[in-house]
């Protein structure tokens, strides 16, 4: 299995999948093929770097559309022959481009236990509720995606403690580590089961 990690941002959890797969917790058939970043800038580039892991980085606004952009994007899919995507911090919304060539290939991370606080801001929104409401949980959700946004099948949720002397930061510092025991987890399971198939 050839893997496709999507980031945008700081990537700790693709260096915690980075570290994984260099370690072979996910067997010696699976390779991190490509990290794909829509930010030229940001520090999960540099992460990549550390891993030797190819990195391909341009902006939508570069490539006119989005069209065109996810065009572009699955050429690079293609050309590194990728049988999985996994999204660990990818703020973009996978179109059917993309989608339709990787149906049920395509996992995401979301810091809430969804159908709650789907979409953007998600720790600080269940934070909010904490404030204003008393929540006294949010949690963390890894699914596959489909056309919807964060609506696809669930393959694992786990629920997140809001303690009361918690501010955004805390909060975000507990589910991060959630995710980042959970999403290899579920990866090496996925993996497995991949495996087992491709033998049988």
């Amino acid at each position: 299995m050839r893997i496709a990690i999507f980031a945008s941002g700081n990537g700790t959890n693709f260096e915690v999948l980075a570290k994984a797969f260099q370690s072979h917790e996910f067997g010696e058939n699976a390779k991190l093929e490509l990290l794909f970043c829509d930010h030229p800038n940001a520090p999960v580039i540099k992460r990549a770097e550390k891993y030797g892991v190819y990195t391909a980085t341009f902006t939508l606004k570069s490539c006119g559309n989005k069209e065109e952009y996810e065009k572009k994007i699955l050429q690079i899919l293609k050309s590194r022959k990728i049988d999985l995507v996994v999204l660990a911090g990818y703020m973009r919304v996978i179109s059917p481009v993309i989608l339709n060539n990787f149906d049920g290939k395509i996992i995401n991370l979301h810091p809430a236990y969804l159908p709650e606080f789907t979409g953007l801001h998600a720790i600080e929104r269940a934070f909010q509720d904490h404030v204003e409401n008393g929540r006294t949980q949010t949690g963390v959700t890894i699914h596959y995606i489909d056309e919807g946004l964060d609506t696809g099948p669930i393959i694992k949720q786990e629920h997140v403690p809001i303690y009361k002397d918690d501010d955004v930061d805390t909060l975000e510092a507990r589910i991060h580590q959630t995710e980042h025991k959970l999403y290899p987890e579920v990866l090496k399971k996925i993996l497995e089961e991949e495996n087992e198939k491709s033998n049988n």
